[in-house]
C-alpha cells in the first residue's frame, strides 16, 4: 500500500463515519512546500469518546490488514490525545489527533481547504498558516530542525498565499513568537 492509497482509504472512512477532519503534518507541509516522504499521515478529527462515529470509523480498518486499538481511541478522545491505525503489510501509520473543544481547534476547522493530493481525490487539508503554527509548536517541544525546514519551504515555495499576520497573532497567543521570529530570520523575511 502506498501513502496515497492509505490517505484515500482513511478519507473515505472518515466521510463514511461522518467525522469532520483535516489532514495536517508532513503531508500538508509537503503540499504547500517541498515534498518530504513520511510514513505517518496526521489527521485531526472532531469526535468524542461516547460518539458512535468513533466505532464506525474503527470498523473501516478491519483486522488483520490493519491494527487499531479501540481502547486507545476512546482514551485519546477523552483526553484530547491521539491514537493510530497501522497498515500491517506496509507499516504505514495514520495518527488521528483528537481536536479539543477550544477556540484554536475550532478556528483551524473553519479554515481547512479542500484540495487534491497526488493520487488521491479531494481531501480537507489544514490551511498553510495552521500547518506552520503546529510545526512551530512541535519545534518548540522537540527542537527538530525538520519542522523549521518545512516551514521555510512553505514560506519560500508555496503557491498559496500565506497570511503572516494571522501566524504572528496566533504565535503570540500560543507562546510561539520566538520560534516564528527564528523562521522569519531564516527566510530573510
Amino acid at each position: 500500500m502506498t501513502p496515497s492509497e492509505l490517505i484515500a482509504i482513511t478519507v473515505d472512512a472518515l466521510r463514511g463515519a461522518d467525522i469532520s477532519y483535516f489532514v495536517t503534518g508532513s503531508i500538508a507541509s509537503s503540499f504547500y512546500g517541498e515534498n518530504r516522504y513520511t510514513h505517518d499521515i496526521d489527521i485531526v478529527v472532531f469526535v468524542d469518546a461516547d460518539d458512535e462515529r468513533l466505532d464506525a470509523l474503527l470498523r473501516r480498518f478491519p483486522e488483520p490488514e490493519f491494527y487499531a486499538s479501540r481502547e486507545a481511541a476512546i482514551e485519546a478522545s477523552r483526553s484530547g490525545g491521539q491514537f493510530n491505525v497501522i497498515h500491517g503489510a506496509s507499516m504505514l501509520k495514520v495518527d488521528f489527533m483528537i481536536a479539543r473543544h477550544e477556540l484554536y481547534d475550532r478556528t483551524r476547522l473553519s479554515r481547512r481547504k479542500e484540495r487534491s493530493l497526488p493520487g488521491v481525490a479531494k481531501v480537507m487539508l489544514a490551511a498553510p498558516e495552521d500547518v506552520i503554527l503546529k510545526k512551530l509548536e512541535y519545534y518548540k517541544e522537540g527542537g527538530s530542525e525538520k519542522h523549521l525546514r518545512d516551514i521555510a519551504s512553505m514560506l519560500l515555495t508555496s503557491g498559496e498565499p500565506i497570511d503572516r499576520t494571522y501566524i504572528q497573532e496566533w504565535a503570540a497567543k500560543r507562546g510561539l513568537s520566538d520560534e516564528w521570529q527564528a523562521v522569519l530570520d531564516r527566510v530573510g523575511r
